[in-house]
């Protein structure tokens, strides 16, 4: 037997919708990164862009289980000496309701080029309103 390789140009790429309103983050952005990455595809190809695209609507109710809300900093750095700031996610969440999914998703996708090429089929939008109908997105329920 021969092992039979993708050519990622031939791929067809479906559209999903998730629903992220009462949702937990960790949940949302697994299943948005599986997705991204094309595990649910038969012709997965771990060195290949072989995902989906992926819209994720309502991402200003998502939800964070405990104390997340007040405990979990996302921090980045200014590039200068002692610059290093941290943005509580309360706070970032009412700044950039988008942000935090688009955050944890990408730290569930590969690092690099790669990565760069699946995270641009992304989308997350807050409310549930999205430009994309003519695409013709598939609703994706969440396990539970």
């Amino acid at each position: 037997m021969k092992t039979k390789f993708v050519n990622p140009t031939k791929i067809k790429r479906a559209w999903h919708v998730i629903d992220a309103k009462g949702k937990v983050l960790g949940k949302v952005a697994s299943e948005a990164a599986a997705l991204l990455r094309g595990k649910y595809n038969t012709s997965f190809d771990s060195h290949h862009d072989t995902g989906d695209f992926v819209i994720v609507v309502n991402s200003e109710q998502l939800e964070l289980t405990g104390k997340k809300w007040d405990d979990k900093v996302y921090y980045h750095h200014t590039g200068y000496v002692g610059g290093i700031k941290g943005l509580v996610a309360k706070k970032l969440h009412q700044k950039h309701p988008t942000a935090i999914i688009e955050k944890a998703v990408q730290g569930m996708l590969p690092k690099g080029p790669l990565g760069r090429q699946m995270l641009s089929k992304l989308f997350v939008y807050k409310a549930a309103e999205h430009p994309h109908a003519a695409q013709k997105p598939a609703p994706r329920a969440l396990p539970n």
